[in-house]
């Protein structure tokens, strides 16, 4: 149950351009969410509606979310009567869009973006009626992500963007703060976000991207924290990415491409994501990083494939022992490392790969 508290469902100014709902949830982000809220309400883009959700916050950010929401009318902030999970909440968040939203947004809480988002999104999406997604480049920390997509570029057939991923690894969608949605795609699916997978929202958009055009702003135009404490940061060493991408690989390769290369897709795939969990192997991994690797591969029915794996750092020692000037180097890192991740604690739950907002 959620009860709306303050602001108004739609923009007063600007009704001659596509309504854009722009989405906040959060869960104890005080330190970050001024930041984020003003950042939206910086746009230079008008029309847009701000929901903001607090999913039990006792830190003061839901008092954060109210001084903003009793003074600018854009602004509905939205109250969980029980802590949700993160995708829960989320997904609860983007059920509130108006009727009248043609684009949706979310940013999240210890996120933000720059003055020019919503504009240049909207505008790649005014290209075609046929674009269901839209990103651009962003910052994670110092770092620009989304670099790969080809230049000059702004529009791409969504199989073709599909395929560019699977075959490239050319990653344009980042975490949900990246992106934004056509609003007709978020309504006409509830829960928009699949809550049994480990990266529902690159999920998303793969699945998007099946029967939707792609559109791309070659600017950056969001900011995704690096440095904050979070469930992402508690599992970054555990090698995330390369599970992420022999998930999407096994799921998705035969949508995007033919079927014999999709079967080669998926055994290469398997084999460079083994060749890393031997090499973790080798720095003496505990109980929780194997946790992890074996939910997100449960999410494919499948479980570790310990013969193959024994294969591959079997493979892994071979060579080691042919390039014996760096073998001790390498040693002493695995050990090192290995002792240092004994030291985690263990993680519960979905060991979901962004904090609980």
């Amino acid at each position: 149950m959620s009860v709306a508290v303050s602001g108004e469902r739609s923009a007063s100014n600007g009704l001659d351009k596509p309504l854009v709902s722009v989405l906040t949830p959060f869960h104890n982000t005080a330190q970050y969410l001024a930041e984020c809220i003003e950042s939206v309400l910086a746009q230079s883009y008008s029309r847009f509606e701000y929901i903001l959700v607090d999913n039990c916050s006792t830190d003061g950010s839901a008092e954060i979310a109210a001084a903003y929401a009793n003074r600018d009318p854009r602004i509905r902030l939205i109250r969980r009567s029980r802590l949700l999970s993160q995708v829960q909440n989320y997904n609860g968040a983007l059920a509130e869009i108006s009727n009248d939203s043609q684009f949706c947004k979310i940013v999240q809480a210890d996120d933000y973006i720059f003055p020019e988002c919503l504009e240049l999104m909207v505008r790649a999406f005014q290209q075609s009626d046929s674009i269901g997604l839209v990103s651009s480049y962003w910052l994670k920390g110092n770092m620009l992500r989304g670099s790969g997509f080809p230049s000059q570029t702004t529009l791409l057939a969504g199989q073709e963007c599909g395929r560019l991923y699977l075959r490239a690894g050319v990653y344009v969608f980042g975490s949900p703060t990246a992106v934004m949605y056509r609003s007709e795609l978020v309504s006409r699916q509830q829960p928009f976000y699949d809550e049994s997978l480990l990266h529902e929202d690159t999920e998303k958009c793969m699945q998007i991207l099946e029967h939707w055009d792609f559109g791309f702003v070659h600017q950056v135009l969001s900011f995704s924290r690096a440095d904050n404490e979070s469930i992402s940061s508690a599992v970054r060493d555990f090698r995330p990415d390369a599970l992420d991408r022999y998930i999407l690989t096994k799921r998705r390769a035969h949508v995007f491409l033919k079927a014999g290369e999709a079967v080669a897709l998926c055994r290469k795939s398997k084999r460079r994501y083994y060749r890393v969990l031997a090499e973790e192997s080798l720095k003496l991994r505990g109980r929780v990083f194997w946790q992890y690797h074996e939910n997100g591969l449960r999410t494919l029915a499948e479980e570790i494939d310990w013969p193959y794996l024994t294969w591959q750092i079997v493979c892994k020692l071979l060579g080691l022992v042919a390039n014996p000037g760096s073998t001790t180097l390498r040693a002493f890192r695995y050990c090192k490392r290995g002792m240092r991740q004994a030291r985690q604690p263990e993680i519960h739950g979905s060991l979901e790969t962004k904090p609980t907002h």
